[in-house]
């Protein structure tokens, strides 16, 4: 069902005068510990870029019934892929449409529309796929992980490393004490590819003609409104906007330092500093080094985990040189993304995006041991489609802990990586309370754990 929604005009309309439902019986988690054999019904929310894959998978385990997206282009090739599918440019619509008619949605879209749509779904008893980082900010990773549990829904996002044997095995070896204690550890990506500061300082003022097929009210979502300029939000450079993305350490820390976080029990930091390029006010600095401070769990010591994106000087933001000679090969340097766990008998090195791929140091640490397959944690290996299997696999069972990356897990390691854009933005150390959600020395710090949003797009506490 495609809707009549002029794209030019504003939806300033509340939820309720939409008609849109925040809060509904839930009629697909009453269903979980389904028959294996029963066909699970999938929306798309978000169909281009990394949601064509997302929905493209979650349709090889069900039935896809509705797609939406802001963009035609991107939906064409999935209505053709699937012409009985509705088609719809918002969200909201699909969800208070198709209320009874599906099970689960994936949710691919920009960072700053994950929250909303996962939590209405959530509330309506659906089960979500929300690609990562989780949300936009730390309270609404928040939301997602309190409804989650209200509801008893399964749940994953889509940090794809985590249906990788090697890491699970990682985490394993790790855990079990390989390398030692470890009390320091090091991530770092060669993002951002997108444009953000120095070279932009201010939005552009003047709006181009809005093309047909971009329904740009949808795109804002609850978003501060601005003109529509060809390339420069639409479709991938939001990114680096602070109105719409998490920057490079949203992007990928998820990613990268997900082995590590998993490894070492981490969960809520205790403090959190950055020092970074040059700010401004629409968009993430060109580079950024960022420490947060873990403290001890049960018998693992606290941890300093270190983070490092962009380019100083035109040269990447890496780790100390000192700690590469250490893990490097004469000639050898160290790739575009990675992580280094330092342990009291030595180093775990990972040159991947997902530390599913690493390598130990001295290496007499790895002699006659399995480096490769799980020994506890289930084995998966199928990546991108594993995580769709095993969230799947969850619904059937009726069990959400069988997905890895449920939001009980996703979101302690995203609201972990978003304090970190707290603390480039307030040039400050952040003294930060987990369980009550607020930095403690400075309270200037506690406007952006949250954001406001535009009338007819907020994510609340239920």
């Amino acid at each position: 069902m495609r809707t009549n929604m002029n794209r030019r005009g504003f939806l300033g309309a509340g939820a309720a005068t939409l008609g849109y439902f925040y809060s509904a019986p839930a009629y697909s988690a009453a269903r979980m510990g389904r028959k294996p054999n029963e066909t699970l019904r999938f929306a798309g929310i978000g169909v281009g870029g990394k949601g064509s894959s997302d929905i493209d998978q979650a349709g090889n385990l069900g039935e896809i019934v509705a797609l939406c997206d802001i963009d035609e282009g991107h939906l064409a090739p999935k209505i053709a892929k699937w012409p009985s599918a509705k088609v719809f440019y918002d969200f909201r619509e699909l969800l208070d449409t198709m209320e009874k008619e599906i099970d689960a949605v994936t949710v691919s879209t920009p960072d700053h529309t994950h929250a909303l749509p996962s939590v209405t779904a959530i509330r309506m008893g659906k089960h979500v796929y929300c690609q990562k980082p989780l949300t936009q900010t730390v309270f609404e990773s928040r939301v997602l992980k309190e409804e989650a549990r209200k509801y008893g829904v399964c749940t994953q996002m889509g940090n794809q490393g985590s249906a990788e044997d090697g890491l699970r095995r990682a985490v394993e070896l790790i855990q079990d004490g390989l390398i030692g204690p470890v009390t320091e550890v090091h991530v770092w990506t060669n993002r951002p590819v997108w444009p953000q500061a120095p070279t932009i300082t201010a939005r552009p003022d003047k709006a181009d003609v809005w093309p047909d097929g971009i329904h740009w009210d949808q795109f804002i979502g609850g978003a501060p409104l601005r003109p529509f300029v060809e390339k420069v939000y639409h479709p991938f450079n939001w990114r680096g906007w602070w109105d719409y993305g998490t920057g490079a350490i949203g992007d990928m820390a998820c990613h990268t330092a997900n082995m590590a976080f998993r490894a070492l029990k981490l969960a809520h930091p205790v403090a959190i500093s950055a020092e970074n390029g040059e700010l401004n006010p629409e968009t993430f600095p060109a580079w950024a080094r960022v420490n947060i401070e873990f403290p001890a769990r049960g018998d693992m010591p606290p941890v300093t985990l270190t983070w490092y994106e962009g380019r100083l000087d035109g040269e990447l933001v890496l780790p100390p040189k000192e700690l590469q000679a250490k893990i490097l090969s004469p000639g050898e340097k160290l790739p575009g993304s990675g992580s280094i766990l330092v342990g009291e008998k030595g180093i775990l090195y990972s040159p991947n995006d997902y530390g599913a791929r690493y390598r130990l140091h001295p290496e007499a640490l790895a002699e006659g041991k399995n480096l490769e397959t799980p020994e506890r944690l289930p084995s998966n290996n199928r990546g991108d489609q594993g995580m769709k299997n095993e969230w799947v696999e969850a619904i059937k069972a009726g069990k959400p802990e069988i997905a890895y990356s449920n939001f009980d897990e996703a979101s302690l390691l995203t609201e972990a990586f978003l304090l970190g854009n707290v603390a480039i933005r307030t040039g400050k150390r952040l003294e930060w309370d987990g369980p009550g959600m607020q930095v403690t020395n400075y309270p200037e710090a506690n406007k952006l754990i949250q954001t406001e949003y535009r009338r007819g797009w907020e994510v609340t506490r239920s």
